[in-house]
């Protein structure tokens, strides 16, 4: 068979990229041949056990999956027989002193062009060994229709690997975080990795396809998942006001339900309620809230209307704004009264004569023999 090289560089030698290599190839080459040739690596051969009969051999399941699918039989060669496959170390030797001795590059992707600039010009150009007339070329233009058709559907070559959300929206792959949707936190998740892309998937819902970062501690993110967890953040805060206004003064629910219904911002509503009650207090906006309502006025401009008129009305000094810091505001919270009730049933009451009503333990009695 003509000496048509394919050559690729990776970073690791982990199962995907073996496998991976092989795809690169077949496309390479367009088509599969019947027989391919293995050393005893571990991703082919993962024991060897021989007989006085013969050699009894395990092979990676990953490996015999991926011949099953493009329809060619795996063949180890034996241990210690570089001459069964004496081409490929030649092509490997061929390789070393035609390509790669001092070749430079910037970057994986720079050496595999390069690699594949090199296979399909000079490789292909020199002279066939088997006959000088002609070139691999040549040579390969005859025996390529010998190859079997490539599988119509790609094989799955990709790493997967399952990772576990913690609480911020990031997942952690070979020591780089990527981001996720915030709504997928706190869950198992399957990440797809290959050399260019990486892929989050929950279930067969792909999540975030990020490009494939081979830096350690990098922190890969979408701006679409970081947008999306401010607002959700924007959102809770704004929640959080709400809650805070209807405990205090509970007319306020009533007013944003109609401030809704009327097309009004509800944000800006509940800034200008939150900032009058921060300076008025709870107590006076109860009423300024039913007066704005009685008006048929759900706008914050009503409840301060109202509230000037009651100070004036009373002859108060106007509130002066307390500049506070975040953490003090946070420490000003409204507390809300609980009875006591609770407490009483846990108290003995006590008769008009001060002895309790219910009875009382009767004190250990002991024997004279006792001591």
């Amino acid at each position: 068979m003509a000496w048509n090289t394919h050559l690729r560089f990776s970073l690791n030698a982990r199962m995907d990229s073996f496998l991976l290599g092989h795809v690169l190839a077949f496309a390479a080459f367009g088509g599969v041949a019947r027989v391919l040739l293995y050393d005893n690596l571990k991703s082919a051969v993962l024991e060897r056990v021989d007989h006085a009969s013969g050699s009894a051999i395990r092979f990676n399941a990953d490996l015999l999956a991926f011949a099953a699918a493009h329809r060619y039989e795996p063949r180890p060669v034996a241990v210690a027989r570089g001459n069964e496959k004496g081409r490929v170390e030649r092509s490997i030797r061929y390789i070393r002193d035609n390509f790669f001795a001092a070749r430079t590059f910037t970057d994986l992707d720079d050496l595999n062009a390069q690699a594949r600039a090199w296979c399909e010009g000079h490789a292909c150009d020199r002279r066939w060994p088997e006959d000088d007339r002609l070139t691999v070329r040549q040579a390969w233009v005859v025996e390529q229709a010998s190859l079997m058709t490539l599988p119509e559907n790609d094989y799955p070559v990709a790493e997967r690997v399952q990772v576990h959300a913690g609480k911020t929206p990031y997942v952690r792959f070979d020591l780089n975080d990527y981001s996720i949707p915030h709504t997928h936190v706190r869950r198992t998740l399957t990440v797809l990795a290959e050399p260019e892309r990486l892929r989050v998937l929950d279930g067969a819902a792909v999540l975030a396809t990020h490009r494939r970062s081979w830096d350690r501690g990098a922190q890969i993110e979408q701006q679409e998942h970081l947008q999306a967890l401010v607002d959700h953040k924007r959102g809770a805060r704004a929640h959080r006001a709400t809650d805070r206004l209807t405990q205090a003064v509970p007319a306020v629910a009533e007013l944003l339900q109609r401030a809704a219904a009327r097309g009004h911002n509800l944000g800006a509503v509940t800034l200008g309620l939150s900032r009058l009650l921060d300076r008025y207090g709870a107590t006076p906006m109860q009423p300024a809230v039913l007066e704005a309502l009685a008006r048929d006025v759900p706008h914050p401009n009503a409840v301060r209307l109202a509230l000037e008129r009651a100070r004036e009305a009373t002859r108060t000094p106007p509130p002066v704004d307390t500049p506070l810091s975040e953490r003090a505001r946070s420490m000003d919270v409204m507390v809300q009264a609980h009875g006591l009730a609770a407490y009483d049933a846990l108290c003995p009451r006590t008769e008009p004569t001060g002895k309790p009503t219910t009875p009382s333990t009767p004190a250990p009695t002991h024997s004279e023999d006792e001591p």
